[in-house]
């Protein structure tokens, strides 16, 4: 061995002080050696010495009084002593020899066969081998550490996708619990039939999954927009098997949405102003030329012509007043009230329309009041639109109308579901759009004009619907309290700066 600056500190455990000496002169004589070697004849103190590293290398005598050196090697692995350890016997025994490296020994020596050469070759080895141990394990020890404390979840599955190890990740993003997930198969998180055949397929065929945007359901019955990303590791042909990362994009897909739609109806409210503008120059010269000519027309047909004229232009001028209210934001003058007594009020508006189809109300509130800045009357009828829209989706007496509320730290959550037609995927994202109906007779402003006195009370809004299935119309309210608080923190900072 090459001299080293440092000496390498072994530790001789025997109860036989004569044996210490012999076995600690062939140490001493390893040409080159730069050893500090030190005597510990007790079982008890040596334990104590492996289990606070105090020594780089231990040999140890297999006869210790009550207990035998295996007692002591066993105890110093289930303590996590990562040192070598080898094993020195006064005479050959093989069962003994085999348990010994069974159960971690590095190497096992008869003393009656020392040499100056075995012992350089033994000690060479045993802390080479136990420097390559502690590097593994400091790479495991660092990429478990980067496994268990990602939040994404990050998987293990094998070739069936079957899961075989997860972080703890899973529990908080979709609410299973590691030993549930461990006996789930990851299609059964999966949301539609068509991706699941899709992962399936692509895995058999590509042997990969590549940042595929998916929707995973969650313990709960909640959907996540997720990234999965999955590939296989056939190194081993003996042990294949997929590792693959799930990353929550729920929120960014809402935020998405929400700036999409939110430009959406810029550009729209910039073309109806626009149009507007362009119409109604027109349109005004129409109406005076109409009420001059009704003053000096005297024949009974030109006089109907013109009325027919004239009731088109106003009806002109108000549906371009509709659609500029719609366009601009809500005036609204906001004060404090509780959110039930408001719904119970939709509710008792929408009552007859529900007794009439006979269609079953379920209606769910928390214990404890939300409070919410509102503009009452405003915020009811954007409401009462949602409620009315979903009662004319559904069917006569099999239908089911949900209103349920749920409190959250700083919002409340207002839930309105129906079990009616359902509404497409392409059309769900042109919901809001002004002069966008699926009614026969409807015009298309009253959503949009509930998106705006919405937006106004600061709430947020998302659907959800299958064809045939239902829709459930999702509102997120800031409570009163959480406004307070943010408009007090702007207050202070704007304080702070004029100071």
């Amino acid at each position: 061995m090459s001299l080293q600056n440092t000496p390498v500190r072994i530790l001789i455990v025997d109860d036989d002080q004569d044996d210490f000496i012999i076995t600690s002169e062939y140490v001493k004589h390893i040409p080159g050696a730069n050893y500090k070697i030190d005597w510990c004849p007790r079982y008890k103190d040596a334990l104590a010495h492996m289990i606070n590293r105090d020594y780089e290398l231990y040999f140890v005598d297999y006869l210790l009084g009550a207990k035998s050196g295996v007692d002591l090697l066993k105890e110093a692995l289930e303590n996590n002593c990562e040192e070598p350890i080898i094993l020195l016997t006064g005479k050959g025994n093989y069962h003994v020899d085999i348990e010994a490296m069974q159960l971690g020994a590095v190497d096992y020596l008869i003393k009656t066969e020392l040499s100056i050469e075995k012992m350089e070759r033994s000690i060479r080895y045993a802390l080479e081998r136990s420097a390559t141990l502690k590097a593994l394990k400091a790479n495991e020890r660092k990429y478990r550490g980067i496994f268990e404390k990602s939040k994404d979840i990050v998987f293990i599955t094998n070739e069936q996708l079957d899961f075989k190890d997860v972080n703890s990740a899973v529990e908080p993003l979709i609410g299973y619990t590691k030993e549930e997930i461990l006996t789930m198969n990851l299609v059964d998180i999966i949301d539609q039939a068509q991706h699941k055949k899709y992962l399936q397929q692509a895995i058999l065929l590509r042997k990969e999954v590549n940042d595929w945007d998916v929707i995973i359901n969650t313990k709960s019955g909640d959907k996540k927009s997720c990234i999965v990303t999955l590939t296989i590791d056939d190194s081993y042909t003996d042990n294949i098997y997929l590792q693959g990362i799930i990353h929550d994009i729920t929120n960014l897909k809402k935020i998405e949405k929400a700036t999409l739609q939110a430009e959406k109806l810029a550009a729209a409210g910039r073309l109806v102003r626009t149009l507007a503008h362009e119409v109604r120059n027109p349109l005004n010269n129409i109406t005076l030329s109409v009420e001059q000519m009704q003053q000096e027309v005297m024949d009974e047909n030109t006089t109907l012509y013109l009325n027919i004229i004239q009731r088109n232009g106003k009806r002109i001028s108000d549906l371009i007043s509709e659609l500029l209210n719609t366009s601009r934001p809500t005036e609204i003058t906001l004060e404090e009230y509780t959110l039930q007594t408001i719904l119970d009020e939709v509710i008792s508006s929408a009552i007859d329309r529900l007794t009439l189809k006979r269609i079953k109300l379920q209606v769910s509130y928390p214990n404890e009041i939300q409070l919410i800045l509102a503009d009452k009357e405003k915020l009811k009828i954007a409401l009462l639109n949602i409620v009315i829209n979903a009662i004319e989706a559904m069917e006569e007496q099999t239908g089911q109308l949900s209103i349920s509320l749920h409190h959250l730290t700083n919002h409340v959550v207002l839930n309105i579901s129906d079990n009616g037609c359902g509404i497409s995927e392409e059309n769900i994202s042109r919901l809001f759009e002004p002069y966008f109906t699926q009614k026969r007779n409807g015009v298309g402003l009253g959503l949009a004009f509930t998106l705006n006195i919405l937006q106004s009370h600061k709430a947020t809004i998302d659907v959800s619907s299958i064809l045939s299935g239902g829709t459930t119309f999702t509102i997120t309210f800031p409570l009163a309290h959480a406004i307070d608080e943010s408009l007090t923190e702007t207050d202070s900072a704007e304080a702070t700066i004029a100071g």
